[in-house]
């Protein structure tokens, strides 16, 4: 009997009617899901790199995906006289690791006199020759790091890499349910092995000892944050949304929701003595990621005159306003579909993903694609602009249904952004079906800042600069964007596209810890707002709905 074999060597024999997920179990070898293998979420791709003949023929959930892939939930074993050999598909994603470098002050918790170094006064050790910090900016998606010199300030390397979690998931619910499950603490060992491996490979090219690593500061959303610290992340996947560390802090029990432990507790191979310290949390899913953001964009007081907002687009969309006496937050779901998910041809920024659109006065379909290779399907900002495209151009409605009257647009019901010169059949496609899951997506995002502009009392015309923070927003065109009512209509000239805000706020509070007491306190004196609550959520929603602006007057 043949086997079925990964790429790594380990193997198994064949049993017919087994998917290649169920293989993939049984040889230890981590497949991402999110939709529980059903074919939905299309994160499971695999390479076969032979016998493809032994395997059933592709399913619907499948279409979109040509030789030599497959889904390993779809993918079945029909016959057992052919090896398989199959791989989960590695993809290079596209990180956004770098947000606006600025002059910081100096004073970080770790310091040098002499020959001893100190943690907040206190010898930890002797000077090995250098004394060394990271900051960590812990997205669901993507992980970003940067290796500082705390007597310098210095910047030595920043390093960014796929987040090893997707095997529970592409999103913060999935991976709280995948943590609750047989699996707990399987999400936290794979980011902990990743960890130290990036730390060993930059201690190699540098040229020096993992030990001579005295802090590491972490931004990341509620649960992100809190899987790394071995913390129970199931009450932030219920109501009312709350981590064990906000809960504490409301109970009385805490001071503060920035959490602090040693590195050789969580596994991460540094110094014997160095502490791992966690921006702290907002509120509910509002996490330490949002709070650095606040440090980048020097959103610190809420004493102006002037009205500044920030939109952190991801997953979850954090939005948040200040100015005037006040600062409120919210969080919006906004799901997988502009990250690679339910859309049929979408993708996450990898090479091969189509990031821009423009259609061409004759009809024709003009694409940017990453790493410049043949497109295999659309990343979030190349949905963006194809929706505001679909729209201008009068192909698609305000509902996101295909006006079939376009000449040479439609072919049954789907647009044809790509054609395959082979058949005419295949292709990267978009469809209305394919508009309804990001008209969700997008009403999500819409809900988030429309309502809280409304909450807060103001028009967008009011706010006096719109920061736009993580690696979706920075890559997305703003006036489409604003177009299908993605953004809210703040005038251009007052969006300012500020990258990688969380990488930078986790590596000022590594090396300022005034800015780091600063924050702690600035948290607590933020307000959120829960959106679901409010009694025009419903009607918003459906609005957000609409491939159609957000109006410019809010307040009537």
């Amino acid at each position: 009997m043949a086997h079925v074999r990964s790429t790594d060597g380990t193997s198994r024999p064949l049993e017919v009617g087994r998917s290649l997920f169920d293989t993939a179990d049984d040889l230890k070898l981590q497949v991402p899901t999110s939709c529980l293998r059903n074919g939905y979420c299309h994160e499971c791709v695999v390479e076969i790199r032979a016998g493809m003949d032994s395997l059933g023929p592709r399913t619907e959930a499948e279409a979109f995906l040509r030789d030599p892939y497959r889904l390993a939930c779809q993918a079945r074993v029909v016959q057992t006289d052919e090896e398989i050999i199959f791989e989960p598909l590695r993809r290079s994603p596209k990180i956004l690791s770098e947000g606006r470098r600025r002059a910081v002050r100096l004073d970080p918790v770790v310091t040098r006199r002499g020959d001893d170094i100190l943690y907040d006064g206190e010898v930890i050790d002797r000077f090995r020759g250098h004394v060394l910090g990271l900051a960590i900016d812990l997205g669901t998606t993507t992980i970003a790091m940067d290796l500082l010199d705390l007597e310098t300030g210095e910047s030595l390397s920043v390093t960014g890499f796929e987040n090893p979690q997707r095997f529970g998931g592409s999103d913060v619910m999935n991976r709280i349910s995948y943590d609750g499950g047989a699996n707990h603490g399987e999400l936290q060992k794979s980011l902990v092995t990743a960890l130290n491996r990036h730390i060993a490979d930059l201690g190699e090219r540098f040229g020096f000892a993992r030990q001579e690593i005295y802090e590491i500061t972490v931004a990341g959303n509620s649960t992100m944050r809190d899987l790394l610290f071995r913390l129970d992340v199931q009450p932030i996947g219920t109501r009312p949304y709350k981590s064990t560390i906000e809960q504490a802090f409301l109970d009385g029990d805490r001071t503060s929701t920035a959490y602090t432990d040693k590195s050789r507790r969580l596994g991460i191979r540094c110094n014997i003595q160095t502490r791992v310290y966690g921006l702290p949390l907002i509120a509910s899913h509002v996490g330490a990621d949002t709070a650095a953001d606040l440090v980048a964009c020097d959103m610190m007081s809420a004493d102006s005159d002037d009205v500044v907002m920030l939109v952190d687009v991801g997953t979850n969309t954090e939005v948040v306003i200040a100015g005037r006496g006040r600062m409120l937050t919210a969080s919006s779901p906004a799901g997988p579909a502009f990250e690679g998910g339910l859309v049929r041809y979408g993708i996450p920024g990898y090479e091969g993903a189509i990031e821009s659109v423009h259609i061409e006065a004759d009809g024709t379909f003009r694409c940017a694609v990453i790493g410049d290779v043949a497109p295999v399907g659309i990343c979030g900002s190349g949905l963006v602009d194809l929706l505001a495209e679909l729209r201008r151009t009068g192909v698609m409605s305000e509902r996101g249904a295909m006006q079939t009257g376009a000449e040479g647009a439609v072919r049954n019901a789907h647009i044809t952004v790509v054609p395959d010169p082979t058949d005419p059949d295949k292709g990267i496609t978009f469809s209305a079906e394919d508009a309804s899951h990001l008209a969700q997506a997008k009403a999500a995002n819409y809900c988030g800042q429309y309502l809280l502009l409304k909450e807060f009392g103001i028009d967008p015309a009011d706010v006096s600069k719109l920061y736009l923070a993580g690696g979706f927003a920075n890559y997305i065109n703003v006036a489409n964007a604003i177009a299908v009512g993605f953004l809210a209509p703040v005038p251009a000239e007052r969006i300012v596209k500020v990258g990688n805000a969380a990488m930078q706020g986790a590596r000022e509070i590594l090396l300022d810890r005034q800015r780091r007491a600063e924050l702690e306190i600035l948290c607590q004196h933020v307000t959120h707002v829960e959106l679901e609550t409010k009694p025009d959520f419903f009607d918003a929603f459906v609005d957000g709905c609409m491939f159609d602006p957000m109006p410019t007057r809010i307040l009537g």
